[in-house]
């Protein structure tokens, strides 16, 4: 081929692929948030802090996934998390335990965590909306004591929130509000 071939080829080349990158839809991308929940009268009791969130490894993935049909998953690779979806569940549920607990009864997961303080972990069974449009979170959670032992509050739960559309970014809404009701659970049954 001649230097001139070569030429054309490259820039024949290269207007492809910006029309290959020109077609391709913008990646969006979403982050969890805390929800507006009302304060809980609670007697004073030990800290508490989010330690852990453990997911499952279809949930486990920048991309988001819905459920496709009784057996299938849609993982889209045009709607995307911020983050790691564990640690902005982590982020998130400590936001609302702010809203919820008095003062100084919430340690933030970058906090060190002051002697006595319980230790939540959170196991993630399912978190996405189900066929009927609603959001549903699958959970379990327990609290560990400082020195690692689980004290007896221990639940699972099942939560569901609804969808305004079916839209993603109404699928991320339906989330935040889940987590809230979670950290509200958690907070009624730790205080």
């Amino acid at each position: 081929m001649t230097a001139d071939g070569c030429r054309r080829f490259a820039s024949l080349l290269a207007a492809l692929v910006l029309c290959a990158c020109a077609s391709s839809p913008p990646v969006e991308f979403y982050a969890l948030e805390p929800v507006k929940v009302r304060p809980l009268e609670a007697a004073p009791a030990p800290p508490l802090q989010i330690a852990r969130v453990h997911l499952p490894p279809s949930l486990d993935r920048r991309q988001i996934v819905r459920q496709a049909g009784q057996y299938g998953l849609e993982i889209s690779d045009r709607h995307r998390w911020s983050a790691p979806l564990d640690l902005m569940i982590r982020r998130t549920l400590s936001e609302d335990l702010l809203q919820i607990l008095p003062r100084g009864r919430v340690v933030l997961p970058q906090e060190p965590a002051p002697a006595r303080t319980r230790k939540v972990v959170i196991d993630i069974v399912r978190f996405m909306p189900d066929p009927a449009g609603r959001v549903e979170l699958q959970a379990s959670w327990s609290e560990m004591s400082d020195d690692g032992v689980s004290v007896p509050s221990s639940s699972i739960v099942n939560v569901r929130a609804a969808m305004a559309s079916p839209s993603y970014s109404d699928q991320v809404a339906a989330m935040s509000e889940a987590l809230a009701r979670l950290a509200a659970m958690i907070a009624a049954k730790s205080g």
